[in-house]
């Protein structure tokens, strides 16, 4: 995407075409990333709503449908952030990161982050898929989608910071979509007491910004 074009550096330069494009790359990108750590949880909703409807469709479809709007939306945010970024001269013309400062200061705030308890306490309702739906469950197709608006911010309240490493990364940076993705589905799918991998992710950060700081 950044070979066929390139956003302006300068924020009054930008146009609404220019808006679309990085909106929706954040879409897609948030999309691959996010979606596959939801799996877990959309095919328990499957399996219940088989059992105590006979079908699956719409519900599943709704629910899926709510958890990814989370994202969507979240994406808008995303690219107002870049926006200034480039107005900052924090980003380059081809998305990359060009100040080592903000980057450490987002791996810093990124490492604080998983040691938090509203961190964790995010994380343990994304880890219990059962528990999640025992509590939250709400009937019909209404219920369908405010459940999976409930999922998806809980996710969102999860895993927000780990996306802002994008821009420390650079913002097309495939390698790091991998990664953060990987990161991202292995603390879900961790028993939901495992408190060793998200800690040893925080120190990772940690010592990554405060590199970055020393350079």
């Amino acid at each position: 995407m950044s070979e066929m074009w390139m956003p302006p550096s300068e924020t009054f330069a930008w146009k609404w075409i220019d808006f679309g494009l990085v909106y929706l790359m954040w879409a897609v990108m948030m999309a691959a990333m996010m979606l596959p750590s939801a799996i877990p949880m959309i095919l328990v909703y499957a399996r219940i709503c088989q059992q105590h409807t006979q079908t699956i469709h719409p519900f599943v479809s709704l629910f899926s449908l709510a958890y990814l709007l989370v994202w969507l939306v979240f994406s808008i945010a995303l690219t107002v952030l870049q926006w200034q970024m480039h107005g900052l001269h924090f980003l380059s013309p081809m998305m990359d990161n060009q100040n080592e400062t903000m980057a450490a200061i987002i791996f810093i705030l990124a490492g604080i982050y998983q040691f938090t308890p509203l961190k964790n306490s995010f994380l343990q309702n994304c880890r219990s898929p059962m528990g999640f739906l025992l509590t939250e469950w709400r009937d019909g197709a209404r219920g369908s989608f405010q459940m999976g608006l409930k999922h998806g911010s809980m996710c969102l309240g999860c895993c927000w910071a780990q996306m802002m490493i994008m821009f420390a990364v650079g913002v097309m940076n495939l390698l790091a979509m991998a990664l953060i993705t990987v990161l991202v589905l292995i603390e879900k799918v961790l028993p939901i007491h495992q408190q060793y991998f998200s800690k040893t992710v925080g120190v990772l950060f940690l010592g990554w910004g405060v590199w970055l700081l020393w350079l």
